[in-house]
């Protein structure tokens, strides 16, 4: 059923994981439309949970590590960097969000207006464009990039 053109929210055990994409029933959501509109209205359940929220469609949704992921990244380290995430938004990268997780996943967070600020992990493509540029201070192992004129330490996640 997940590769029908439209279906309704209810019914599927519905996730998002790692890997950038959308579950129904742990199989594939094939149809990129269902999958964008998805990403577009997932957000905080405000009790520690997900939901898609779509008018008067509400569903609960499992979200294997964050809502959002980085799809892709432009920009250089003197202008800026902007980022573009699986909802389809384009946005100036704010260094100051970055972070790398456990197994050296790395992080940003989005500001979605009234979803809130939401946390993006980087799919492979946008981290090797952004950590290329990433000096590094082997001693210390801590990470440092160079964004409009400024170096970002780039924090490190407790890990959970």
């Amino acid at each position: 059923m997940p590769k029908a053109g439209f279906w309704a929210i209810g019914g599927y055990a519905i996730s998002f994981r790692k890997d950038g994409r959308w579950y129904a029933d742990d199989e594939p959501i094939a149809n990129q439309h269902i999958a964008r509109l998805f990403s577009e209205h997932v957000r905080p359940d405000g009790k520690g949970g997900w939901v898609i929220d779509v008018g008067i469609d509400r569903q609960s949704v499992t979200i294997e590590d964050t809502a959002l992921v980085i799809t892709s990244v432009e920009g250089d380290s003197a202008g800026g960097f902007r980022v573009r995430a699986n909802d389809g938004v384009s946005d100036s990268l704010d260094c100051t969000t970055l972070a790398i997780g456990p197994d050296n996943v790395l992080y940003c967070e989005l500001d979605r207006g009234e979803r809130g600020r939401i946390r993006a992990r980087f799919l492979r493509a946008p981290y090797y464009v952004l950590t290329g540029l990433m000096q590094i201070d082997e001693r210390s192992g801590t990470a440092t990039l160079e964004c409009g004129g400024r170096r970002h330490l780039v924090r490190r996640l407790a890990a959970s």
